[in-house]
């Protein structure tokens, strides 16, 4: 694992990487704009359908897990209750989503895109693939892994854990 001290210095093994507050402050900024591009195509089409990027995560993170519950998707986005039900209202009321009661808990709902919600989600992330494979192409293969790593890092230990689980699965 890294020694990150708050002088900005990395150490892994014999390696040392040292950045200045200014380059930082670069990547950070390089990350707004990367985020901007890379939600640019997405919003188009949610604009079209009266929809946002809370709609998008949901759909998204749904179409992973088919018949996650709510409470599961609540941990993965990080919103509230009601927000989350909010955007599940519009989505199962437009016909994307549908919430089946559990088999076990009945109090638990289950999450599944219909044929529509699955034609808006492969939309959306072809939207993503197809500027992240550019991204990656020109990037080269260590730059990719390199990217993972650092996006990986930076993530809180829970969500590292649950975005693990979710690769180790898919």
């Amino acid at each position: 694992m890294a020694d990150r001290g708050g002088s900005g210095a990395i150490t892994r093994g014999d390696t040392l990487l040292f950045l200045t507050d200014d380059q930082l402050r670069r990547g950070i900024e390089a990350m707004f704009f990367a985020y901007r591009g890379f939600t640019a195509d997405p919003d188009r089409i949610l604009v079209e359908q009266g929809y946002g990027r809370a709609h998008h995560r949901a759909v998204h993170f749904i179409n992973r897990t088919p018949g996650t519950t709510v409470n599961n998707l609540l941990s993965i986005l990080g919103v509230t209750k009601q927000s989350l039900n909010r955007v599940l209202r519009t989505l199962v009321d437009d016909g994307l989503v549908e919430a089946r009661v559990g088999t076990r808990d009945k109090r638990e709902r289950h999450l599944y895109l219909t044929e529509a919600g699955k034609t808006l989600e492969q939309a959306l992330s072809e939207a993503q693939r197809n500027r992240m494979r550019a991204a990656f192409r020109n990037a080269g293969p260590e730059a990719v892994q390199g990217f993972r790593a650092v996006l990986e890092e930076m993530m809180d230990p829970e969500m590292r854990r649950q975005y693990l689980d979710g690769v180790d699965q898919g």
